[in-house]
């Protein structure tokens, strides 16, 4: 075996790692991909003799080539997701049969990144993200990402505790127990379906936020408060008739099919048994990206 073929075998082992950090620096599952791959061109073009530490160094690679495409995105994917009416982005959803993750996701989904934590990520600046994302949830010490922002390592662990707050003020860790989010997202659609106002009230928090992102054409929107809420999901209730349960970034959620298509990807946020946040993608070009094989059987 030559010299490059271990190295390409080292890296593949360290692949899905590196998917895991991309996903969470990105919320793009292809951009992800491409800054893996990216990765890779750096180290096979390095002295990776001399490299101590292959997957810390390829650990903060893959974040010094996020953080340059974080910065560099257009101006639509510059702007965080809104908080009021307007365009809205909704980071790509990672779905999954609704009895569990395979392999894959399981890494993928390692510390539990719910579509709560991806949304407040994206209102994050660049250097914050960073910071955050390899310190808090991939334990890589400040003195190794100081360097990649060109900071001080006390700068950067600011930038991570302004992060952090923000994180958990807004994406509070979620409900271990599948079963119980389930019922509660059993409940919503069930009062969709059924056109009861009453019941879709009682199930979601008086201050629910819904997002819906449909893409570059179709506006995104926002709703807030139970009663504006509800009165929308009766609105769409035919994404509610077609809805089939999955995991959408291991937490309970639905996908709407239709005629073997997914039309709608629906992601819940449930604190103390009600809905705090409902995050929908109908954006058809993203949803045409989603691998609905991993449904079936």
């Amino acid at each position: 075996m030559s010299e490059k073929d271990v190295l390409a075998r080292s890296f593949e082992e360290h692949r899905p790692h590196l998917r895991a950090v991309a996903y969470r620096m990105l919320g793009s599952l292809s951009e992800a991909e491409d800054a893996v791959q990216e990765a890779w061109l750096k180290l096979s073009r390095s002295d990776a003799g001399a490299v101590e530490n292959l997957g810390g160094w390829l650990t903060t690679v893959v974040g010094r080539v996020c953080l340059d495409m974080l910065r560099s995105r257009t101006t639509r994917r510059e702007d965080p997701l809104h908080d009021q009416d307007g365009q809205v982005r909704i980071p790509d959803p990672v779905v999954s049969r609704a009895d569990g993750l395979d392999p894959e996701q399981e890494v993928l989904l390692a510390d539990s990144v719910g579509i709560a934590l991806m949304v407040v990520l994206e209102t994050l600046a660049p250097a914050e993200r960073l910071a955050f994302v390899l310190h808090d949830l991939f334990a890589v010490p400040f003195d190794d990402i100081a360097p990649v922002l060109g900071r001080s390592a006390a700068t950067t662990r600011q930038l991570a505790s302004r992060a952090r707050r923000r994180v958990q003020g807004a994406a509070p860790a979620p409900d271990p127990d599948r079963a119980r989010l389930r019922a509660v997202v059993d409940a919503f659609l069930a009062a969709s379906r059924g056109g009861d106002f009453e019941a879709l009230v009682a199930v979601l928090d008086p201050e629910v936020v819904a997002r819906s992102d449909g893409g570059a054409l179709r506006p995104g929107l926002v709703r807030r408060g139970a009663a504006d809420v509800a009165s929308q999901a009766i609105t769409f209730a035919r994404f509610a008739a077609a809805a089939r349960p999955v995991l959408v970034n291991g937490i309970p959620g639905v996908v709407a099919l239709a005629e073997g298509r997914a039309i709608s990807v629906m992601a819940f946020t449930i604190r103390d048994g009600r809905i705090t946040a409902l995050d929908i993608l109908t954006d058809p070009e993203r949803l045409a990206r989603i691998d609905l094989s991993v449904l079936e059987g």
